[in-house]
């Protein structure tokens, strides 16, 4: 299965030797390869944790991409790809620059290596950003998914939907999505925003707080904070807190539209909006479960408006969840579908106002370079 451009791993830095590092007389160019080979050995020892950094790559590469970054970027490369087997091989373009490939278990990975001329010719730049999966195809990748245990959706596709998916499966199924639906809150929020009801910088107090994920519930009740402080939270740092105050802030109903609005199959499902105190507390009472299930929707909203005049938004009020496993998560949870997140999505991306973009941009739940790769 070839990977698309966009798909490519960025690993590590590629930086040019500066004019005051080109020898005056170059190593003719069969000694150079020679050279490029036996350092692209090296890097392979640095990256199993065979010898140290300093010995292979220069101080201006490791300024940019210290020690630790490129253990990290070698689990993650491992993680996906499987263990590393070593230098699988070099083409050398110049005198001290070349492609390196490097075999894992399930792919090639391979990109420019750039060594210093002058001796010891340290590494001076190196960029992994092509991928080839090894003895891989589309129909592996489908039956591996196909094989795994209970419900399995999968959607991998553009957010415009006039592109074609790379990989669907059951896209349309409804499924629990637990804190994705954070997703629904941001793009309320963006959207009122866009409405000019409200601004990014206006300023709301801590009125309430939830379990974990997530620090704000540590936070100070009467603490000022912005409305693009909360949302950062909420969805850098999956804040259960910061999501119930932004919730309460722009209402249950607005939430509930934009779930509309976002081009949701079964909107009904979200209604009511839960909160994630409120969820926590249903899921921690097997009787107020119970009741709440057998609920027609207004009953539900009457529970959950005496729940707020009981509790208030506060955590000690009710029966903390014990579960050790998932409970519930087909009656009482947030639903969609992976079609559907994928409208959500694209609904934020449409946007003329970048700033919700750039709170989803903060922790990407994918590697810096992938990202990088992306820009």
């Amino acid at each position: 299965m070839k990977t698309a451009p966009t798909l490519a791993l960025a690993f590590a830095f590629l930086a040019a030797p500066s004019a005051a590092q080109v020898p005056a007389d170059p190593a003719p160019v069969a000694q150079a390869a020679q050279v490029l080979v036996s350092r692209s050995d090296d890097v392979a020892r640095v990256l199993r944790g065979e010898a140290d950094a300093s010995s292979s790559f220069g101080p201006q590469f490791l300024a940019q991409v210290p020690s630790e970054r490129l253990t990290a970027l070698m689990h993650s490369l491992e993680t996906q790809y499987g263990a590393f087997i070593g230098v699988d091989d070099v083409v050398p373009t110049d005198d001290f620059s070349g492609t390196i490939s490097l075999r894992f278990e399930r792919a090639v990975v391979s990109g420019p290596i750039t060594l210093d001329p002058a001796p010891p010719h340290l590494v001076a730049g190196l960029l992994l950003s092509t991928i080839t999966p090894v003895d891989d195809s589309l129909e592996k990748v489908s039956a591996d998914l196909q094989a795994l245990p209970g419900t399995v959706s999968v959607l991998f596709a553009p957010l415009s939907d006039d592109g074609d998916p790379v990989l669907a499966m059951a896209a349309d199924q409804q499924l629990a999505i637990g804190s994705t639906f954070k997703l629904y809150v941001l793009s309320a929020l963006a959207h009122s925003i866009a409405r000019g009801e409200r601004d990014w910088s206006d300023v709301v107090r801590i009125d309430r707080a939830s379990y974990p994920s997530g620090t704000m519930h540590l936070w100070p009740r009467g603490s000022p904070v912005t409305l693009q402080t909360l949302a950062i939270m909420m969805i850098s740092n999956s804040d259960n807190t910061a999501t119930d105050i932004l919730l309460h802030h722009l209402g249950r109903e607005t939430v509930e539209a934009e779930v509309v609005a976002s081009g949701h199959s079964q909107p009904e499902r979200m209604q009511p909006f839960l909160g994630t105190l409120e969820l926590f507390a249903l899921k921690g009472s097997l009787q107020n479960r119970q009741k709440f299930i057998a609920a027609d929707p207004a009953e539900r909203r009457r529970i959950l408006a005496d729940f707020e005049d009981d509790v208030n938004g506060d955590p000690a009020g009710i029966i903390p969840p014990r579960f050790t496993s998932p409970t519930a998560i087909d009656t009482i949870e947030w639903f969609a579908s992976v079609e559907d997140i994928r409208k959500a999505m694209a609904r934020i991306a449409s946007l003329e106002d970048p700033v919700a973009r750039q709170i989803m941009a903060i922790a990407p739940s994918l590697p810096d370079e992938t990202v990088q790769t992306f820009a």
